[in-house]
């Protein structure tokens, strides 16, 4: 057996080492400090996504083929021509998290040092740019001051807008560990939803959507009155004064919180000397994002619990190499090594060091405005790497046509179609993870390798080689003549001992002179590297980034809530889920990952659910003043009455109607730049198809029917399916849906009742199924989906299994494919009690942990429904 290769997960921004091997096969890197050894249901299934399906495999100009050489030429051309003609900031970068920091560290070079514009901006400006500008406000730098390990050595772990179990599972499986080990260990989930990561709580906070600021503020009130103001360290922030003024003068009770729940929060806050705020993006994604940071940094910077073991305000990332990204000015307005495009000091130093021509002067577009720009003809040119904002933007309709009327388009990217890379002029073949060289840097500021295990497909190439290259053909030929990543490495390392002179806090300066072999051995490693002694924490000595070295306290304040809109009475949510990723280039591609949730769906609380006659699974037609979604009905407590949540992940590739953000409100918090995708007003519409369908094939198919979804399933796809039309004839429906020649069919077609069910199949093996009724589709999804491919039976017209062949039910356990009903019968069956009874019996939550919580609910379902049985027995 060949030897693993250690690489880091490409996905959130815990930063997880894996071990890949050579056939594919992953598993966790037991050396990581990250993750030490676990991995998360979608890390698992890595070796599933490694596939040269639907890549990107040679250069495209005008949708056909092209030679690099070609193509490489032109995009110089045409942006050098903008340039010419239009002026540096005609022209734009937008970037991506997904790239590594060399990639980052060449594109931030190109576009501010030599193009001469900061248009280099990217998606973590959706992401991660309210804490960057809280940081900043407070520290005088964008540092997170703690390390993974205070949430394990904290008595109180305070978990902000962030569904730490199904967005960062390994994080919150090892705060779960560590509250096992230590009992006295508290854990306060502040989120409007009771998502699976209240499962941990000790104790829910379910806020007014918006009402951090205020939350934070009477918390710090609370601490100020009691007297647990630390004098010493305080001594060391300005502005506390105010802040404490601002704070004071805070209604607690637009947070909608009882008083009981307010004093217990702010009683365990104050009393805790070991406290751990962790926030993410229902903090960050907000018209007031940045003050909602600066709300928890006040916190801690009166009490002083900050960069001591056990305690600090704690930013995690959402992708990653967001951490990377912003260490090499990825964003319009920042500079390299955390130096500020606004200091003229530090630009000249930047100036100096690359040899500049024509270093940027102001800052950028942020995402937002550069679209807008872009409707406004000032963008001529468009570069956007490996990211896909026709789908992830705020009204993305709009992003959509303002790309379509760019003069010139280019996307590099891993996959041939995205709802992006359909409006390019020019496509660049990128290489994808496990395929290409580089770093990354995680949310605790730990810098590890990726590495390539498999040889790039077809004529796909490294991003900063692309990069280079045209710059090259720009006419800078020296100053991108880097031949390898560790080149790139160096120069970063190099960049950031000067910045380090200035009193910036990014300092890798000790690796300006690495080897080859030293880069290619790299373990992983938390900046800053120069620093002797020390524990990676920052700022619990007192000393900050700012020109007098004192912390920065805030007053903020709460934005007053807007009144309720009787056109769109409810307040939109968006995020994610738990299997899958981003715009699913890479996720959707998993079979086991697209069994959790295989379809666009919105989150509806049975009050509000019964008032606009929508009924579990309908189909529902969410709409804004920016546009529409058509969606599955989850009818749920879990949401707050009045309120909505759609994730984010569906494309115009997965689904016809699944993309929300084109209904998301271009709203942004005017310091940071970042849009508020937690928080747009929506109405619920009638959407009434006159049938539903649910369909599966061996082979991928169009549906294009007025609703569809379609999902990689074992051994083909599969798709939910509606249409608004009746049908004459399902049998040639059929055959038209799967593009399949004359095969043998069984089929029942009910006219009188609405209803058909169709099996296709091909040398005894069944290879297609149609099931249609007026109602959505009640069949046994799984059972069908595991005879897909097999031998034909033509009971399976039932959709239903017969006694002797048990149905597993939708998956709960992605790492195991373990479902719901096969989790049902073993708790009754062998009486199961517990959740580490369910993964002795089945497996299940004992990999990733992530399905834990579901687990335990489902096991509270059934015996709830065993001891109502029981009673009525009796």
């Amino acid at each position: 057996m060949s030897a693993p290769v250690k690489t880091t997960c490409p996905y959130c921004g815990v930063g997880c080492g894996v071990l890949a091997y050579p056939d594919g096969r992953v598993k966790g890197d037991p050396d990581h400090p990250a993750n030490k050894g676990r991995l998360c249901s979608k890390g698992s299934a890595l070796g599933e996504t490694l596939d040269t399906e639907g890549r990107l495999l040679a250069p495209q100009i005008g949708g056909q083929p092209a030679g690099w050489d070609a193509a490489l030429d032109l995009v110089a051309q045409q942006f050098r021509e903008a340039v010419e003609n239009y002026g540096p900031d005609s022209v734009a970068f937008y970037g991506s998290g997904q790239l590594l920091t060399e990639d980052y560290y060449v594109a931030n070079k190109l576009m501010k040092g030599f193009i001469g514009s900061a248009n280099m901006d990217t998606n973590s400006r959706l992401c991660m740019a309210s804490s960057v500008a809280g940081h900043k406000r407070a520290f005088g730098t964008d540092t997170v001051p703690g390390i993974y390990e205070d949430l394990e050595l904290a008595d109180l772990v305070v978990l902000v807008g962030s569904n730490l179990a199904w967005c960062h599972p390994v994080l919150y499986q090892r705060i779960a560990a560590a509250k096992v080990s230590r009992p006295h260990m508290r854990v306060v989930v502040v989120d409007p939803r009771r998502t699976a990561t209240c499962d941990l709580a000790d104790q829910h906070l379910a806020i007014v959507p918006g009402t951090d600021v205020a939350l934070f503020n009477t918390v710090l009130s609370h601490i100020s009155r009691h007297g647990a103001v630390d004098v010493a360290f305080s001594s060391r922030v300005s502005g506390l004064k105010k802040a404490l003024l601002a704070a004071f003068e805070e209604d607690p009770k637009v947070t909608g919180l009882s008083d009981v729940e307010m004093a217990t929060f702010c009683e365990a806050f104050t009393k805790t000397e070991k406290v751990v705020t962790v926030y993410s993006q229902g903090v960050n994604q907000a018209c007031d994002g940045t003050d909602k940071v600066n709300a928890i940094l006040n916190c801690h910077l009166a009490t002083g619990r900050i960069g001591r073991p056990g305690m600090g305000p704690f930013s995690i990332t959402g992708q990653p190499n967001a951490m990377g990204g912003r260490e090499v000015g990825g964003l319009s307005n920042m500079l390299a090594c955390h130096l500020d495009l606004d200091v003229s000091k530090h630009r000249a130093a930047v100036e100096t060091f690359w040899q500049a021509p024509n270093l940027a002067q102001t800052a950028g577009f942020k995402a937002v405005d550069l679209f807008e720009a872009m409707a406004d003809g000032q963008i001529r040119a468009l570069w956007i790497m490996s990211t896909n904002p026709a789908v992830s933007m705020p009204e993305a309709d709009r992003v959509r046509l303002a790309i379509k009327k760019c003069p010139f388009v280019v996307v590099s990217d891993v996959v041939a179609r995205t709802d992006t890379s359909v409006l390019a002029d020019v496509l660049l073949p990128a290489a994808a993870w496990g395929e290409k060289e580089g770093t990354v840097t995680n949310s605790d500021r730990t810098i590890s390798r990726q590495r390539a295990f498999l040889p790039a497909p077809g004529e796909a190439r490294p991003d900063w080689q692309i990069i280079c290259d045209v710059a090259k053909r720009m006419g800078w030929i020296e100053a991108f003549g880097f031949t390898s990543p560790v080149e790139i490495f160096r120069e970063h390392a190099t960049l950031s001992g000067i910045a380090a002179e200035f009193g910036r806090d990014f300092d890798i300066s000790a690796a300006r002179d690495i080897s080859d072999h030293d880069y290619e051995t790299w373990e992983p490693r938390r900046w800053p590297f120069k620093r002797e002694g020390g524990d990676g924490r920052f700022f619990g000595n007192g000393q900050f980034f700012t020109p007098n070295g004192l912390g920065r306290a805030v007053s903020v304040r709460q934005k007053p809530l807007a009144p309720r809109d009787q056109a769109y009475p409810f307040i939109l949510n968006t995020g994610r889920v738990r299997d899958h990723w981003h715009t699913m280039t890479r996720t959707g591609k998993s079979a086991r990952l697209s069994g959790h949730m295989a379809e666009p769906f919105v989150e509806i609380h049975p009050n509000d659910a019964k008032d606009e006659g929508v009924a579990p699974a309908d189909l529902v037609k969410l709409e804004t003043t920016d546009g529409t979604a058509i969606l599955r009905a989850r009818v749920t407590d879990c949401i707050p009455q009045g309120n909505l949540f759609v994730p984010m992940h569906w494309t115009a590739q997965w689904s016809s109607d699944g993309r929300v953000g084109g209904a998301i409100h271009a709203s942004v918090d005017p310091i940071s730049g970042q849009p508020a995708l937690k928080f747009s007003r929506a109405r619920l519409m009638s959407f009434q198809p006159v049938w539903y369908g649910f369909a599966l094939s061996t082979q991928v198919f169009d549906p294009s029917t007025d609703y569809w979804a379609l999902a990689k399933c074992k051994s083909g796809y599969s798709a939910e399916l509606a249409g608004l039309q009746g049908v004459e004839d399902w049998s040639i429906f059929a055959r038209e849906l799967f593009g399949q020649g004359e095969k043998m069919e069984s089929q029942v077609i009910s006219p009188e009742r609405g209803s058909a069910r169709i099996l296709l199949s091909q040398h005894g093996v069944l290879t297609g199924a149609l099931f249609v009724s007026p109602r959505p589709v009640e069949v046994a999804r799984g059972f069908l989906i595991n005879h897909l491919g097999q031998p034909f039976n033509s009971n399976l017209l039932a959709g239903r299994p017969a006694v002797d062949q048990p149905d597993p039910g939708a998956a709960v356990c992605s790492c195991f494919n373990v479902g719901a009903n096969t989790i049902r019968t073993a708790i009754e069956s062998k009486g199961l009690r517990n959740v580490d009874e369910i993964g002795a019996a089945l497996q299940a939550g004992t990999n990733c942990g992530s399905c834990r919580p579901e687990l335990r609910s489902l096991l509270r379902s059934v015996l709830h429904e065993s001891a109502q049985l029981n009673v009525a027995v009796e």
